[in-house]
């Protein structure tokens, strides 16, 4: 069996306490399913800073650019907040995205049947939801010039342009035409192009690849706040979502919601291929370094579990061990296990960091 290198990179806060548990399901893997990972470990963030006196030091980002994949932990906390822009904790994971090229951004939005009751939502309308939101995650209005504030007379200006070639918006409608082959095979792709120029160049360019390359998924249309809408109103609709970085990532916040806690949410970065194949990749948890509970071990480890799971889906080609990862955690849940953040009954003892990950890797054994 291949190889993989992965390069950890616990980063700051909670992220070193959860990626510990991680190191125990990847321990799991490699002794009880056969596979092999070369797993390499360095810091980003402010834990870089103080070592370094730099976010992310040269050498590993050439580390980040060499191995199969990188799964990240968290980064930045109060004690970095008065720092140079440039030396803030959070340039390091800026700087791995773009130097690694990730334009495709996947947040998947998961709720497992044991925490349905967490959404704000009615659970009939989010238990089994399992939906995919791919965001153009490099350019956009967040990357678009001219940008900045001027002055005009007498008054100050803010200034952001929306900006896209078709060859930006082609290659993410790749990744999210791709992705829904995996899946249910259905594609929605949303911008505003009833009043953006880039909005309608932004669906021709996805209607011409679906119709030249992907005309077996199928694709729909729809405005974005529209999207935002019928997220709230039935999610289960939806299959996968394509949409700019802007639009992303409003629409990614709203549908992490529904699930009910940052701390079950992960993601994923993709970028192009590399010689082996496998597209470049960066996996991180969606929830913060969370500074006002490290190191008590209250830390909810499974969005860096499932940012592991997405590792063996999409860099190691080993979905179906994915899914023995998911549904293991989908079983310690639904037999009451929780963490801090998943206390909803009274009279629950809520598990430490350090025990939830005891109790999926229990869960993987019983799996066997």
């Amino acid at each position: 069996m291949a190889k993989f290198s992965l390069l950890i990179l616990p980063g700051d806060g909670i992220g070193p306490e959860v990626m510990v548990e991680v190191r125990k399901i990847i321990d799991w893997f490699m002794s009880n399913r056969g596979l092999d990972f070369d797993v390499t470990e360095d810091l980003v963030g402010g834990a870089a800073y103080d070592a370094h006196g730099t976010p992310l030091h040269d050498d590993t980002m050439v580390k980040a650019l060499d191995v199969d994949a990188v799964l990240l932990g968290a980064v930045g906390g109060p004690k970095y907040d008065d720092l140079d822009f440039s030396r803030k904790p959070e340039r390091g994971l800026l700087r791995l995205r773009k130097e690694m090229d990730l334009y495709s951004n996947l947040r998947p939005a998961q709720c497992f049947d044991a925490l349905a009751d967490f959404s704000s939502l009615k659970p009939e309308v989010v238990s089994g939801l399992d939906i995919m939101i791919v965001r153009e995650l490099t350019s956009g209005i967040y990357f678009g010039e001219p940008r900045g504030i001027i002055t005009e007379g007498n008054e100050r200006v803010g200034i952001n342009t929306q900006r896209y070639t078709e060859s930006e918006i082609e290659r993410v409608a790749r990744s999210a035409f791709e992705l829904a082959r995996r899946r249910d095979n259905r594609v929605c792709s949303m911008e505003k192009a009833n009043v953006m120029e880039s909005g309608v160049l932004w669906r021709e360019t996805v209607d011409k690849i679906h119709q030249a390359e992907y005309s077996d998924v199928e694709l729909s249309h729809m405005y974005a706040d529209a999207g935002a809408m019928q997220l709230c109103r039935w999610p289960k609709q939806f299959d996968v979502i394509v949409t700019d970085n802007l639009f992303g990532d409003i629409l990614s916040d709203t549908a992490a919601m529904l699930t009910g806690s940052l701390g079950m949410l992960p993601s994923a970065s993709l970028g192009a291929p590399m010689e082996n194949g496998r597209p470049k990749a960066l996996y991180e948890p969606v929830h913060g370094s969370a500074p006002d509970i490290t190191g008590q071990g209250k830390a909810n480890p499974i969005a860096c579990i499932l940012s592991f799971a997405m590792a063996l889906r999409y860099s190691f080609d080993e979905g179906a061990e994915a899914d023995r990862l998911e549904q293991s955690i989908e079983n310690v849940l639904s037999k009451g296990a929780r963490t801090h953040d998943l206390l909803g009954e009274e009279g629950i003892t809520p598990l430490s960091t350090s025990k939830m990950g005891d109790a999926i890797v229990d869960a993987l054994t019983e799996s066997l």
